[in-house]
């Protein structure tokens, strides 16, 4: 048994612990995989841009539903992105209160590049694992995630 790595018990503590420090690398390898592209984003202004390409047009508390941000910190996050020109705030037709996200062209174009930082950051981070160990492993973290 010597110099073999044991396995961590199973706690709350210890996969709370492990699922914020995985949370916490792929964004750290994001950050700086984008960083090294010429991209000037944070992570979450990254996920508003990759959510509104694929979700489409929504308002802002939808939005921070959608990638978990707090609604309050929502505004400042936009307003960054809204200054480089790649979302735009759009009145709703019949609600003059509400507001609807959309990207710009620049916004939707640089999107799709960034599509393949998430799937750089996905291959670095399941390298370890063969393919069947891969789709067992999002499936385990769909049933998670769908049991929370």
């Amino acid at each position: 048994m010597r110099g073999m790595k044991r396995a961590t018990p199973v706690s709350a503590s210890n996969i709370c612990l492990l699922v914020r420090q995985v949370r916490d690398g792929l964004a750290r390898w994001i950050e700086q995989d984008l960083a090294d592209q010429g991209h000037a984003l944070t992570l979450s202004q990254f996920l508003v841009l990759r959510k509104l390409d694929t979700l489409g047009p929504m308002s802002a508390i939808d939005l921070s539903r959608a990638i978990d941000h707090n609604p309050g910190a929502m505004t400042r996050l936009l307003d960054r992105l809204e200054e480089q020109n790649l979302l735009q705030r759009q009145p709703v037709v019949g609600d003059r209160r509400a507001l609807r996200i959309e990207l710009t062209s620049e916004g939707a174009a640089l999107s799709r590049q960034l599509r393949t930082c998430a799937e750089r950051a996905a291959d670095h981070a399941l390298r370890n694992l063969s393919t069947p160990e891969r789709e067992q492993f999002v499936s385990l973290l769909q049933r998670v995630h769908a049991s929370l």
